[in-house]
């Protein structure tokens, strides 16, 4: 009994000590990337640390936050970030569940629909933005000559990017349409979930489609929602490579946003402790907003039932 008793123990450890040997590599990548990272920086935003003149950190506690709400450079990429994430949220959900429902219906070519719609996924973001660059040149891009010499209203040209409000519309759109795409599949899949004997229910039950669309289709996609709408949060505060490579910022600081203010801080002033403290305000925004749009899912889920 003692022998058998003996190999089992044995055995169960040899099991453990597989198991730990396939998630190692895992943990030390966490580890290693993430939470080091985070704690770290995390040290850094209560120091002042110029790591090219300075050798270590100077503990300062919270100054770094107290100066950011003070900061004008800091609450006007605060203010950009908040009108940028206002248009492109609002815009990509109400676009990418339009996009969906219709995808939904048998259309004819709805593969070759599909596969369009999806297609600008694949582009890098960076290529993107200088096609759109050359799109919006105010000397020689295309949407200039389309309105001015094809479609004779010259009145509508303009330069696009070194415009305020059109240059932050442009950032909008190329966001929205390098990311509809993958929003649209995610509305898609959530919209063939939907059992079709509910479906039919409602339309033999006389519902119209308005009645079906807001009375049983936003109810079954609210595990949806929750995802697209936390994706969207993401993308809408963390949105640096569109402002970055349209604009860079410009005209003055009229497109400058958060993430776009902590890399200048951190790699072109070196100011690695007040970036920190910056990051960490744009991450308790984000995490605060991800937390108001699952608690609303789950209160509207409690509501129904």
């Amino acid at each position: 009994m003692s022998s058998g008793r003996a190999r089992r123990t044995a055995a169960r450890r040899g099991d453990a000590l597989a198991g730990w040997g396939f998630v190692a590599p895992a943990t030390l990548f966490i580890f290693v990337f993430m939470l080091y990272p985070l704690v770290y920086s995390g040290y850094l935003s209560l120091t002042k640390y110029n790591f090219v003149r300075m050798r270590t950190p100077t503990f300062i506690g919270i100054q770094n936050f107290v100066q950011a709400f003070k900061d004008p450079m800091f609450l006007t990429a605060l203010k950009n970030t908040g009108v940028y994430a206002v248009s492109y949220f609002t815009c990509v959900m109400l676009l990418s569940l339009t996009a969906a429902m219709l995808l939904f219906r048998k259309l004819r070519f709805n593969a070759f629909y599909r596969s369009a719609i999806f297609m600008p996924i694949v582009v890098p973001l960076s290529l993107a933005g200088l096609i759109f660059v050359w799109i919006l040149q105010p000397n020689y891009g295309l949407l200039n000559h389309v309105l001015g010499n094809i479609l004779h209203l010259p009145g509508l040209t303009r330069p696009w990017l070194s415009q305020g409000t059109t240059a932050m519309a442009a950032i909008v759109v190329l966001s929205l349409w390098a990311t509809i795409g993958f929003l649209t599949i995610l509305f898609l899949s959530g919209l063939q979930a939907i059992p079709e004997e509910i479906l039919e229910a409602a339309e033999v039950d006389g519902a119209r489609p308005w009645k079906r669309f807001t009375n049983v289709i936003l109810p079954e996609l609210r595990p949806t929602f929750v995802i697209t709408g936390t994706w969207g949060v993401l993308h809408s505060l963390k949105v640096f490579v569109e402002p970055m490579v349209l604009t860079d910022g410009g005209p003055g600081t009229s497109t400058l946003v958060l993430y776009q203010q902590v890399y200048t801080t951190a790699f072109n002033y070196f100011n690695m402790g007040y970036a920190a403290a910056m990051g960490y305000i744009l991450g308790a925004i984000i995490l605060t907003l991800i937390g108001v749009n699952y608690v609303i899912s789950m209160w509207r889920a409690d509501k129904d039932d």
